[in-house]
This record gives C-alpha cells, sequence and structure tokens, in this order.
C-alpha cells in the first residue's frame, strides 16, 4: 500500500488524505463513545485480516465499509478475501509481513489447531491468539433433494436407511464440511453421531471451501453439508436441496466464528490490537440492529465481499427460515447474533467445549490439559479492556458461561470434559 508523502505527492493522494479525514469524522459522529480518545496511540496505523465469505464476517467487512478502523487509528487496516479455511491457515503462517495476513475472521478451534501444530506444516506449531468471539448461531445443515422423502429434520436417524441402501448399491455417501477439527465438521458430527451415524464409519466426511458448496451439492459431489449463511438459503433459492437443521437448533446460542491474530502480533502491537478490537466490537453492535439488515445484506452481497444477491443473505440475517422441505418459519430467534447474549465476548468454557469435541474425534490426545491450553490462546482479558475503553456496561461475571445442554439431552460442564466425553457412545477418543 502506498504511503501518504512517499516521495511524489500526488492530487490523488491529497484527494484521500482529505476524504479519510473527513470519513474518520463522520463516523466518529455516526458512532460516539469517546473511545477514540481514551486509547493509547496503535504502534501501526494497519493489518491484514483475512475473511471468508461467509454471513459472520459482518463485523470486519462493516468496520472496513463504516471506517470503524480509521476511527480508532487504523485507516491501513486491510480486509483480504481467502480461498478457504486451508487458505487462511496458511497465509497466518505466512504472516503480514511475509505477504500473508496477522489475522482473520476464523472457526474458533482453529487457533487452537494451529498454535499446537496439529494442522500446519511439519506440525510447526504457530502461536496464536483468540480475541473475541464474532457471533453466536446460524450455521445449517443441508441435504440433497434426493433425501426429502426421508422427512430429515434434527433427527439425522431418518437418514440412515437411506444411506445404507446406498452404500450397498457401491455408492459413497459424502458430508461436507469446511474445514477438519473446525467448527462445521463439529457440528456436522455432532448432528450425525446423535441419530447413531458414525461420522468416521457410515460416511466420508470431505472439506469443501464455504462458497463452493452450492455448486458441488447442485452436481451431486456430495449429500449433506455443513456451513454457514448464505450458502444454505442460497441452496434453497436455487431449489438444490433442503436445511434439515440450523446449528442453533442444535445448540441454541453456540458460539462460531472467532476473531484470531497471531500472538506475535499482539504481543508486539497492545494498543493496535485493542484499536482493532474496538472497531469490530462497534462493527457488531451496529450488525446487531435489525434496523440494519437490509443496509448490511446489500454491503455483503457486493462484489468484493460475497457476489450474491443480497436476498440470499437477509432472510436467516432476520430468524426468518426457508428450509426447502415445506417448513417456512419466521421470527424464529435463530438469527445470527453479533452482540446481544454476549455474542462477542469469548468465554473460556466454550473453547473449552470445541477442544474437547475435538478430543472426542482424536484431533487432540484424551490427557490434554483443555484448561490450560484455553488460557494461553483465549484472551479475553484485552476484550475486557477494549470493552472498557468503549464503556460497554454489560460485562460477563465470569470466563464461564456454566453448563451448557444440547437437543438431545446430553450437558457439558467445563469444569469436567471427561464426563461429557464419556456420556458420548460415538466418538474416535477412548
Amino acid at each position: 500500500m502506498k504511503k501518504i508523502f512517499s516521495g511524489d505527492v500526488s492530487r490523488r493522494t491529497i484527494l484521500k488524505t482529505t476524504a479519510t479525514a473527513a470519513l474518520v469524522s463522520a463516523v466518529r459522529t455516526a458512532f460516539p463513545s469517546g473511545a477514540f480518545a481514551a486509547t493509547a496511540e496503535p504502534e501501526v496505523k494497519g493489518a491484514k485480516l483475512g475473511f471468508i465469505a461467509l454471513t459472520d464476517a459482518a463485523p470486519l467487512i462493516i468496520a472496513a465499509e463504516k471506517g470503524l478502523f480509521a476511527k480508532h487509528g487504523m485507516p491501513d487496516v486491510e480486509v483480504l478475501k481467502q480461498a478457504s479455511w486451508g487458505a487462511t491457515r496458511d497465509n497466518l503462517v505466512l504472516g503480514g509481513a511475509s505477504n500473508g495476513i496477522d489475522g482473520a475472521h476464523i472457526l474458533t478451534p482453529m487457533p487452537y489447531l494451529m498454535h499446537t501444530g496439529k494442522v500446519t506444516q511439519n506440525n510447526v506449531p504457530v502461536p496464536m491468539t483468540i480475541l473475541a468471539r464474532l457471533n453466536l448461531d446460524s450455521q445449517g445443515i443441508s441435504v440433497a433433494k434426493e433425501y426429502a422423502e426421508t422427512g430429515v429434520q434434527l433427527d439425522a436417524s431418518r437418514l440412515k436407511a437411506a444411506f445404507e441402501k446406498k452404500k450397498a448399491e457401491g455408492k459413497e455417501i459424502k458430508a461436507a464440511m469446511t474445514f477438519p477439527g473446525g467448527t462445521h465438521d463439529l457440528w456436522i458430527r455432532y448432528w450425525l453421531a446423535a441419530g447413531g451415524i458414525d461420522p468416521d464409519k457410515d460416511v466420508s466426511t470431505i472439506v469443501v471451501p464455504p462458497p463452493q458448496m452450492v455448486a458441488n451439492m447442485k452436481v451431486g459431489n456430495m449429500d449433506v453439508f455443513c456451513v454457514g449463511e448464505p450458502w444454505n438459503e442460497q441452496l434453497v433459492n436455487q431449489g438444490i436441496g433442503f436445511t434439515a437443521c440450523t446449528t442453533g437448533e442444535l445448540w441454541k446460542g453456540h458460539p462460531e466464528k472467532a476473531l484470531g491474530m497471531r500472538a506475535d502480533w499482539v504481543e508486539k502491537n497492545p494498543n493496535a490490537t485493542k484499536a482493532l478490537l474496538m472497531a469490530v466490537m462497534e462493527a457488531q453492535q451496529w450488525c446487531d440492529e435489525m434496523a440494519n439488515k437490509e443496509e448490511m445484506s446489500t454491503i455483503l452481497g457486493k462484489r468484493q465481499w460475497f457476489n450474491v444477491p443480497p436476498k440470499d443473505v437477509l432472510g436467516r440475517l432476520k430468524g426468518n427460515i426457508n428450509y426447502g422441505n415445506g417448513r417456512v418459519l419466521e421470527n424464529t430467534g435463530l438469527q445470527m447474533k453479533f452482540w446481544q447474549d454476549h455474542a462477542s465476548y469469548p468465554f473460556h468454557s466454550h473453547d473449552s467445549w470445541f477442544i474437547t469435541e475435538n478430543i472426542r474425534w482424536g484431533k487432540f490426545a484424551p490427557d490434554t490439559d483443555v484448561k490450560a491450553l484455553v488460557a494461553r490462546v483465549n484472551r479475553e482479558d484485552i476484550w475486557r479492556a477494549a470493552a472498557k475503553d468503549l464503556g460497554v456496561a454489560d460485562l460477563p461475571a465470569s470466563t464461564s458461561r456454566g453448563k451448557e445442554t444440547f437437543f438431545d439431552g446430553k450437558v457439558f460442564d467445563p469444569e469436567n470434559p471427561s464426563a461429557y466425553l464419556e456420556s458420548l457412545s460415538i466418538k474416535a477418543a477412548s
């Protein structure tokens, strides 16, 4: 990126500088918080943040579109589209200084898998930090149209006979998710296993980038997939398949994506880290306002962001769900939450569940010290500092949200992950 006053002060440069100053002034008026003056000067003016074309990337996109990074002293932040979660990982390994990225909209388990070297080349650990949760709820599990007669919804067992018949014909059952050990992998595994279908034995799990899900379902490359929006809604709008359930029906108010950064960037730039976080938190508040949903859908639909019709974003963003199988529900309360219900706060207990589920499926060893690992990666203390500077009054009393109950009656107690694991009949971990 060209630096201002780097030797040729052009008319374009002067206009750009003037426009940026005007934008910052306008944004401070639109988003009053007093935080700009309260925060120490950022060490750097920019950072490279990756995103995947998913609705839960909205806080980063809105922070860029609305000038919130500039408002908090970070006018040179770049929000860069990534082709897949694998590409996000690879660019985080490189780092922004080496033409990669410094942080990202990311699947919550990924920073843990990278921090421990589970998903990096030669298993070399890349220290990572989680600064915030970006959203709760609103992923979907969708099924090919050929299974419509099964009537499958929350109860995946309705697919068992159809899957067994197809396998007997010598065909492979493919369940697509977005990254091994990531949130979508864990949601589809939980759903299948709760219905008595072993995701390691009865189906083949495959990795497909989110924006490619619908096209792959259209040509018959998969039987079922789990992905975030707007891709489930687009599938229904195109008449290719239907949504069996949303992930909020599996676990109401579940955590989903995170704002993750390389730990070395955070340590080197503490003021800039907090400035970035404050911009994202203000964007989350904006995203949660129902009055902003239509504008948000139009912004996200733009070519440089998702390149989809706004209608593919809007319905489920409002909590109105056309499942595509005859069920149409409005005002479900299952819309994506960006701020309400402490959506932005990165509870330690939630990260503990993701690690425990990855123990369940063999990504982490059974003797993993879950609490110690969470304490190393999750920096909820930085979130609290940013919240204080923003004047946020409603802060969680604890780093734990307590026991969590799932649709099948299973209970996760973050103080006793092993008891949860023992209660599960289908698992890879001994």
